[in-house]
């Protein structure tokens, strides 16, 4: 599976992206795909996620501002998600990570993209 992110950049405070993540590959029992970040020196945090069933979860510090979408199949890897982030801050600067979790042959698997770097910034 392989996860081909797009969209990232510099912002000024209060402007807006739109990241994109492509996925391609093998039969996956998705169970979730979405957006992770991670800003120098914190951990990785989730951002926003959407789940098989159409269910999407935020991350509270971006309710409200970021919107995620897409469609989930749930037998195959080709999917595609977007995140509309609005409202941007300087806290939001980061490297933001695709991810695509679920199930393969019984077995939790986690598939990364290589990360795309967000700059707010005036």
């Amino acid at each position: 599976v392989q996860l081909v992110e797009s969209g990232g950049g510099l912002v000024q405070p209060g402007g807006s992206l739109r990241l994109s993540c492509a996925a391609s590959g093998s039969a996956f029992s998705i169970y979730a795909m979405g957006w992770y970040r991670q800003a120098p020196g914190k951990q990785r945090e989730l951002v926003a996620e959407i789940v098989s069933d159409g269910t999407t979860n935020y991350a509270d510090t971006v309710k409200g501002r970021f919107t995620i979408s897409g469609d989930i199949s749930g037998d195959n890897a080709n999917n595609t998600v977007h995140l509309q982030m609005n409202s941007l801050n300087p806290e939001d600067t980061a490297v933001y990570y695709c991810n695509m979790g679920g199930t393969l042959g019984g077995t939790w698997v986690d598939y990364w993209g290589q990360g795309t770097q967000v700059t707010v910034s005036s």
